[in-house]
Parts: C-alpha cells; structure tokens; sequence
C-alpha cells in the first residue's frame, strides 16, 4: 500500500511541475512551436535514465522511493520519459528490432489515435 502512496503523492507533484514548467518555457519562448512540451519531454527523458541508474546502482534506495520518482513524478511530469526509458532498455539489451518497433508504433499509433479523436469531436461535437 505504501508503493501506490508514494506513486500517487510523486504523480501529483509531477504533473504540478509539468504544468509549471511547460508554461513558463512556452511563455518565455513566444513561440507557437510546443517547445514547452519537448523541453519537458526531454528533461523527463534526461531524469529517468539518470535516476533508473543511480538509484539500482551506486545510490540504492528502497523500491517504493525508487518508484514515487520514476513511475510517480516522472510519470506524471511525462509518460514520454517512459517511452524513452523502455526504448532504451531494449536498446540496451540488444533487441534493436523491438525498439526500432517501439518507436514506431508508438508515434505512428499516438498521432493516428489523436487524429481519430480530434475527427470524432469534429464530428460529434461540431468542434
């Protein structure tokens, strides 16, 4: 029970930094490229390999620690760090082509899955 605790507590302070983070990067760039999102995206990326190898190396921590930051903040800061992670991980274990699959599929069903739904709202909705 501490484990879903810990995960949930690091999910709220993460999407609370995401928010805060992605607004001010986008404010401060004026742009209307997203680079609000990417930053974040990217940091998240960044954290999760840095912490996942820390934490089972050199810094062992309890799993429920260990947890409320990878799967709880960053998971709620951006689930894209998992993506990165888990892609990596193939990489790492030398199964290129289910990472190379991973990236595909992921991007190709992500963007397809956000057209239907912004299609479906057109039509539904009058969007």
């Amino acid at each position: 029970m501490t484990k879903w605790l810990f995960i949930a507590v690091g999910s709220a302070l993460g999407g609370v930094a995401r928010y805060g983070l992605q607004g001010w990067v986008q404010r401060w760039s004026d742009d209307p490229f997203p680079v609000g999102t990417l930053v974040v995206n990217v940091a998240g990326c960044f954290l999760i390999g840095l912490l996942n190898a820390a934490l089972t190396g050199p810094f062992l921590v309890r799993e429920e620690y260990r947890l409320a930051l990878t799967v709880g903040l960053l998971g709620g800061f951006t689930t894209f760090s998992a993506f990165g992670w888990e892609t990596l991980a193939l990489a790492n274990d030398a199964q290129w082509a289910r990472a190379i699959l991973n990236v595909c599929l992921s991007i190709g069903f992500g963007l397809s899955a956000a057209w239907l739904g912004y299609r479906l709202a057109v039509r539904w909705f009058g969007v």
